[in-house]
Order: structure tokens, then sequence, then C-alpha cells
């Protein structure tokens, strides 16, 4: 893609060798792991932010790491259904996601959101290819089952929202292995082929696991998990997230991506991290850097 407001002709021919030098060690320390990216927020809608990640995708792969592209879309799903007059409603950050809904959530995420991210990597000079959990069997899921935070005898009927039972991927280290970049809507389906809606952040993180990824970067509206003065919280463990979650600190929607983030680092995935999406090439400075970026989850 041609960008003439990056030209680089006022950088040196040395400094721009040291840049790359100095991207070597992590490159090397990649090469051939698996990264699974969760794509939300701001860089999902901002037309700048949009091709910035592309690029730095294709950039990832060119190098020999493979990422795997895992998207939300709760904006979009959104704006359709205030179109279609229907209000959404949310429990404890999860969508309550009656049979219309459900099919609003399909056109929305397998095949706006899903063939927009896949035509921005192609166009990135990557080779893209949207996937949903029916594909290859992939998403075994079934109806969640949402217990009330506050007295677990409570529990909540969010409709067609889905627990996974299994992952299968399969199909995405076919995909991997022939240099294509998969992009994976977060829909599941049930011993009775119905559909179901699942929490995007929570794919992510048990695709990160089932892959066995080097990497589950989480690309966010924020700086990172704040804490109640603001500041960026660069570490988290077990024990600090309960306390967080208790007093309110961690709130929303952000309780499934923390939850989801926490069970991927404890099931073996090396580093979690929830980066801030607002930011161009956040994927490349979280990847090729050492600079704290964001907020690492750690399992103990």
């Amino acid at each position: 893609m041609n960008h003439p407001s990056r030209d680089l002709s006022h950088v040196a021919p040395t400094d721009r060798a040291e840049i790359l030098s100095q991207a070597l060690p992590y490159i090397r320390r990649y090469h051939g792991k698996t990264m699974v990216i969760k794509y939300g927020g701001n860089a999902m809608t901002d037309p700048a932010l949009q091709a910035a990640f592309a690029e730095d995708v294709v950039l990832l792969k060119l190098v020999g790491i493979n990422p795997v592209v895992v998207h939300g879309g709760g904006p979009q799903i959104e704006t359709l259904l205030k179109r279609l007059g229907k209000q959404g409603q949310f429990i404890q950050g999860m969508r309550v996601t009656d049979a219309e809904t459900m099919e609003v959530v399909e056109w929305v995420l397998a095949g706006e959101v899903q063939q927009d991210i896949v035509g921005l990597i192609n166009r990135a000079g990557g080779k893209a290819v949207g996937l949903t959990g029916r594909d290859g069997a992939m998403i075994r899921a079934r109806k969640l089952r949402m217990v009330d935070l506050q007295d677990p005898a409570v529990e909540h009927d969010v409709g067609q929202v889905g627990d996974i039972v299994s992952i299968d991927p399969s199909v995405v280290r076919a995909l991997q292995e022939d240099q294509f970049i998969p992009v994976v809507s977060p829909i599941g389906f049930g011993e009775h082929n119905e559909s179901y809606n699942i929490n995007a952040d929570v794919v992510a993180a048990k695709l990160a696991t089932v892959l066995q990824a080097e990497k589950l970067l989480m690309l966010t509206n924020i700086r990172g998990v704040l804490d109640k003065d603001g500041s960026v919280l660069t570490e988290l463990t077990p024990r600090r997230i309960d306390e967080l979650v208790a007093d309110g600190t961690i709130s929303g929607g952000m309780i499934p991506k923390i939850a989801g983030a926490l069970d991927a680092a404890k099931s073996g995935v090396k580093a979690v991290h929830i980066i801030d999406g607002r930011v161009p090439h956040a994927l490349l400075l979280e990847v090729l850097g050492d600079q704290p970026f964001g907020t690492m989850i750690r399992s103990h």
C-alpha cells in the first residue's frame, strides 16, 4: 500500500539499518510461533488504524510468525440492531441474544466485519481467509449458563450466547501451513446445529490455548487495565484481578476479557497482553520491542 505521508527519505540509511537490526532478536525469537490477536475497538473502525493493523499482521506473517485474528463487532451489531428498531441489552458484559438478534450477529460478524478484515489484509499484501466456528467443525458450543456475580443462586438467561465446549484447531493449522492468515468470527454451533454468539475475547483466549500460542494480544480502547487513578497496571496476577473485580475497578465488558486472558495464561500461553488498539502499529510495538506496552496477565 502506498502511504506518501510515511516517506522515510528523511531517515538516514544507517538509522534505518539500526531499526531493522533492533527488530532481529524478536523476529528470531518468535519465528515459527503462533500469535492470536483479538481485534476490536477503535482499531476496527478508524481507517488509518485499520490499515496499520493489516500491515502489522502481514509483516508478522512475512517474517515467519503465524498470526491468527479473532474479531469482535459490537458497535457494528449495535448499529444494525438500532436500524431494525431493536435495543441491545447486556448482562455482566454479555449481549442478550434472541433468535432475531442471532441472525443479525451472524450477518454482521461472518459477513460484513469478517470480509472487511479479510479485504484489508489482502490489500496489504497478505492472504487472509475468513472462518466461523462452523468451518472445519472448529468451535462446538452450548448455551451459556450465566450465574449472577452477586448472588450465585440467580441464573440469567442470555439467549443464544454460547459457552465453548471444545475447539478443534485443525482447519486453522492447515491454513497456517499454506501461508494463509485465518480471520475467525466468534460464532459456534451446538449439538442440534444451532448457532451461538460467543464473546470474542473468550474465543481468542481458548483458541490461543489450543494452538499453544506464544502470545495472546488483545487490542482494546484503553491503554491497558487501569487502576482507580487511571494509571496503567503493567502486570496483573490472579489475586490482584480478584481484588480489582471485588472493588469494581474491573467491571462490565472487561470481566470476560480479563477472565479469558487469565485462563489462557494458566493454560500455557506464554504471554498475554491487553494493549491499546488506538495506537498506530500497536501490534509491532508489542511484538518487536521490550518496553512494557499495556497490561500483561501473569498466571501466578
